[in-house]
């Protein structure tokens, strides 16, 4: 069973973006989901959601998301429910605050996947049960917070390391381990052309808590930046819902590959690489660098589920 000081603080709260918790709080969810793998390494089998209910919902198609989510919930005796937008009336027939008030008379907590994050917000208003934001166009958190297990893995602790974000800076992946990077001491850098800067709202968000945790947040176009990078992270060139430009993408993020060359410039030999997939490699990273010794993707896709299952017991 979780320790009762993991447990206490976090039940019924929802996860829409690591801007609503604490770097203590954090860092507990990131103490859980340690447990969790390494009770999933033992061959260890709990039933920490028997009797429990979990809404998936889905605008967004997802291959890790959606297989994280179903089998932490059901490994622990829970039963998820996969809910498209062709299955409910989701913001058409129904407004989203009606279908959170009856999912939330139904459903021990929801997950949902979609493009707005208000309607995120909306569900964890209305619903009365945790809210899980598995992606939006503006915030991606659990995907963050299994970026920052595989960096603590790699290197033992991740503050005080340098991520460096090379592509769209302006996607949720960029912004959300924007976040969590202030708020946990991890130095992050955006290197991408001007015209896909992260915006000045989420680097507004981002400052008080980079003051606090002593982060450096650094955004630029010149690859140079990547230099003393202990991880070099990358995503799609054109986000879901973007796939009209890209050629246009393709054309500004080309001398932005993840590549040896710019491995090399990091200067740092043990430098390990990330992508929160899926990845086409030959664009946004070679196959080289993909498929190296320095990638983490494998671990990082894994995390993915130990990490989820980390927030729903913290939560439910």
């Amino acid at each position: 069973m979780l320790p009762e000081p993991f447990n206490a603080p976090f039940k019924g709260r929802s996860l829409l973006t690591w801007a609503d918790y604490s770097p203590e709080e954090i860092g507990r969810f990131l103490g859980i989901a340690r447990q969790a793998k390494a009770e999933s390494r033992r061959g260890e089998t709990h039933a920490r959601f028997l009797g429990k209910t979990l809404a998936l919902v889905f605008e967004k198609r997802s291959t890790r998301t959606r297989c994280s989510f179903e089998t932490a919930f059901g490994e622990e005796g829970g039963h998820p429910v996969f809910l498209s937008t062709d299955d409910i009336q989701l913001g058409t027939k129904e407004s989203v605050e009606d279908t959170a008030r009856v999912l939330g008379r139904m459903f021990s907590a929801i997950q949902f996947r979609g493009f707005s994050q208000k309607h995120a917000e909306t569900l964890a208003a209305y619903s009365g049960v945790p809210v899980y934001n598995g992606l939006t166009d503006s915030f991606h958190p659990t995907q963050a917070l299994a970026d920052v297990m595989t960096l603590e893995e790699a290197f033992g602790s991740a503050a005080g390391r340098k991520l460096a974000f090379c592509g769209d800076g302006r996607n949720n992946v960029a912004r959300s381990l924007m976040v969590i990077c202030a708020k946990l001491g991890i130095h992050f850098t955006v290197v991408s052309p001007k015209a896909l800067f992260p915006d000045g709202d989420i680097r507004a968000l981002c400052a008080p808590f980079a003051a606090a945790s002593k982060a450096e947040i650094t955004v630029g176009d010149d690859l140079a930046l990547v230099k003393g990078a202990d991880c070099l992270y990358t995503d799609v060139w054109a986000s879901m819902g973007e796939e009209s430009r890209k050629a246009e993408r393709q054309a500004l993020l080309a001398p932005y590959q993840v590549n040896e060359a710019l491995l090399a410039k990091t200067g740092k030999p043990d430098c390990i690489f990330m992508h929160c997939l899926p990845a086409i490699k030959g664009e946004e990273v070679t196959h080289d660098v993909f498929e190296g010794t320095q990638s983490r993707v494998w671990d990082e896709a894994e995390n993915r589920k130990h990490t989820i299952k980390a927030i729903m017991l913290a939560t439910l």
